[in-house]
């Protein structure tokens, strides 16, 4: 009896001195993304939040940016120092974090990138990046203005204004890559390029800019839905062109987006299913640090999808 209870006891130290993470116990998260003046990343922090408050005894320290990558490096620094098991990160660039990056494996915490990627070939390890596939996002908001060209036009031409986003962001440069993936195989359709930085005021400013200087506008693309609502706007607002005769596409299948889809101004924006991309990767990072996984695959991409009215309840955010 005596060497059962020395036994049961000998075996109660030896996971005490193990530690927490590997039997489940609390975890201290670092959650780093852009700014909460884009509503996507509000709702993104709340879904991990959410993933957090399911798994249990880990908490989330979430810490906006503002946009400014060097103040996006300073967080990821103070995690460090901190202590925190492993890093979420958005990075606001795809080069300018690298150094953070290589802080924190220096420092041993693992870190998975959401949403937004790193640079290819970036000389840092990554546990796993999880986003949506945004170049075949691109692909399917031109495979849907081409279309609903051909259908105004008999064929496919006219002109088409691109709001691109932040420079040097992963999710701007994949989206405007797919979307002239598709539009460079149509001579017939001009596409006007321009950067509104993600942001609604600017995407309001840019297409004001285009109303004035464009005679003819057929089609405008959003790289990211405040974008398309500030250029619809610039559209309303100008008494040259019906926004509703004016084809136009967002991306991030916001609240906002989608009311206006269903009321007939906005014509489709591309659901890439932040919850869903903000919860797997959150799970993948949890169960590296409480079990020793290893992610099945170094990249998870999920698929994106064009929300129109015709099926406005298969949007995550549907109201």
């Amino acid at each position: 009896m005596k060497r059962v209870v020395v036994l049961v006891v000998g075996m109660f130290l030896i996971l005490s001195m193990l530690g927490s993470t590997a039997f489940g116990e609390d975890l201290t998260i670092g959650l780093s993304f852009p700014s909460l003046s884009f509503a996507w990343f509000a709702f993104l922090e709340q879904a991990v939040k959410d993933k957090a408050a399911q798994l249990g005894g880990i908490e989330v320290i979430s810490l906006e940016a503002e946009n400014n990558v060097s103040k996006q490096i300073s967080i990821i620094e103070d995690m460090i120092v901190r202590g925190v098991d492993g890093v979420l990160l958005v990075p606001i660039e795809v080069e300018a974090v690298i150094p953070a990056i290589e802080a924190l494996n220096k420092a041993n915490i693992p870190v998975v990138t959401v949403d937004r990627r790193i640079k290819e070939g970036a000389p840092v390890q990554i546990l796993c990046h999880v986003g949506a596939d945004n170049v075949e996002g691109g692909r399917k908001a031109a495979k849907f203005i081409v279309e609903k060209l051909t259908e105004k036009y008999g064929e496919p031409k006219g002109v088409v204004i691109e709001l691109t986003g932040t420079p040097g962001a992963g999710p701007a440069i994949d989206r405007s890559a797919g979307f002239n993936e598709i539009m460079k195989q149509y001579p017939n359709i001009v596409v006007k390029s321009q950067t509104a930085n993600f942001r609604r005021e600017d995407g309001m400013k840019v297409m004001e800019d285009f109303i004035m200087s464009t005679p003819q506008i057929d089609a405008v693309f959003g790289a990211n839905d405040e974008m398309i609502l500030g250029a619809i706007q610039a559209l309303d607002a100008s008494g040259k062109f019906d926004v509703k005769e004016v084809i136009t596409v967002g991306f991030d299948a916001l609240p906002e987006a989608l009311k206006l889809i269903e009321e007939g101004v906005l014509d489709a924006t591309i659901e890439q299913f932040p919850g869903k991309q903000a919860s797997t990767a959150f799970e993948i990072l949890v169960k590296y640090l409480r079990e020793g996984v290893q992610p099945e695959k170094p990249v998870v991409y999920i698929e994106p999808k064009v929300i129109t009215k015709d099926n406005l309840s298969e949007a995550e955010k549907s109201f």
